[in-house]
């Protein structure tokens, strides 16, 4: 018999935060959680064990920039360097490019899916706003096309989830429509719409909202913008936990106003600095870290230097959301709003896809590595 019992200080199972609960293990997958049968070996482990963090908007990470190595290489580059800090599962992220870098990124998702760790694409523009880009480069910016939508049609053939970011004023109702009937998940970002345009496209199937408060038109008392149409909606949308992108009030705001439970969710939006250099070139031009911020040449904002770890620790310490809904915001969420609720369970798991925490939900490690006698 080889199957063993541990028993974490805790425990989350995706939804709750456990105590008192042991896990068993044979060959390196957890086969049933519970109590301890009588006269069976226990081993203790300290700290909580939870699934392994889940993150949707990843665009770079270990030095690599998805867009300047949109290949299997980099996309296992990427995944290594977050899995570094408790990350299991990412969506690469291509932002807005030239035509071609979007086929590329594509092309390398479908050569190298199948990677441990590996969830997807996720496509940030170009179909965006050019009032609201942000950092997006604006000559490569144009409303929706037959070619981002044959990227979309053809990776959701494979089944390979897709989640793409779009503003309502650069694609029509049906091209929504018709991007949604594909099982993609369709995202409203770096948009300047008025909350009816919101309310048009979710009609037409969008079901999430790209890095709240963040690259939207904003929430006003005459005018509720992205940020007011997306808050008060039903559906999924994800937020930056660094302190910088949004204040840490407006993030503790946002989670309390929704009107339904479990649709707020934890990104990264993390760069190459994630496990990498301190800088990198995003356009040809040059992207650095000041003062924990991510700034180009002129100052400006580019991009997070945040892990998904740290942004838990910081929705729990700063903004004061209980360890186990900051849990499911990296956890649980976005596994659903991808369709993969399988990452946000214990049992059946490979002790190689769950996370160790301490007793500050700091990552310890993984637990293949933490429950070896």
């Amino acid at each position: 018999m080889t199957a063993r019992w541990i028993t974490p200080d805790a425990i989350f199972d995706g939804q709750t935060l456990r105590l008192g609960q042991s896990l068993c293990l044979d060959m390196g997958r957890v086969v049933a959680m519970g109590a301890v049968p009588e006269g069976a070996q226990v081993r203790p482990v300290a700290g909580l064990v939870s699934p392994g963090f889940v993150d949707v908007q990843v665009n770079g990470g270990g030095g690599v920039l998805f867009n300047a190595h949109p290949t299997p290489e980099g996309i296992a580059t990427i995944v290594a360097a977050h899995r570094t800090f408790g990350t299991g599962g990412i969506l690469p992220t291509v932002i807005t490019d030239a035509p071609e870098v979007a086929a590329e990124a594509a092309a390398a998702v479908s050569r190298a899916w199948g990677m441990p760790g590996l969830l997807g694409l996720h496509i940030e523009g170009p179909h965006i706003s050019t009032v609201r880009r942000g950092t997006h480069a604006e000559r490569f910016v144009r409303p929706m096309d037959g070619q981002t939508l044959a990227l979309v049609r053809g990776l959701r053939s494979r089944d390979i989830p897709v989640l793409i970011t779009l503003a309502p004023e650069a694609a029509t109702v049906a091209q929504i429509a018709e991007l949604a009937a594909t099982g993609a998940v369709v995202s409203i970002g770096h948009s300047d719409a008025t909350a009816s345009d919101v309310q048009a496209a979710l009609a037409a199937g969008v079901t999430c909202f790209t890095h709240l408060f963040n690259a939207m038109s904003p929430m006003q008392g005459r005018a509720a913008g992205v940020v007011g149409a997306a808050i008060n909606s039903r559906a999924y949308a994800g937020i930056i936990c660094d302190g910088i992108h949004v204040a840490d009030e407006m993030v503790g705001l946002a989670i309390r106003a929704r009107p339904v439970a479990d649709r707020m969710f934890l990104v990264s939006d993390a760069m190459p600095t994630v496990g990498g250099p301190d800088r990198f070139l995003l356009y040809g031009r040059d992207v650095h870290l000041e003062s924990g911020q991510l700034v180009n040449d002129e100052g400006a904002l580019a991009g997070a230097h945040v892990t998904m770890a740290q942004s838990v620790v910081r929705l729990v310490g700063q903004v004061g959301i209980s360890p186990e809904q900051a849990l499911r915001m990296a956890v649980t969420v976005p596994a659903a709003v991808i369709g993969r609720y399988d990452l946000a369970t214990l049992v059946g798991r490979q002790t190689s896809d769950l996370i160790v925490l301490d007793d500050d939900l700091a990552f310890s490690g993984w637990l293949n590595g933490a429950e070896e006698p």
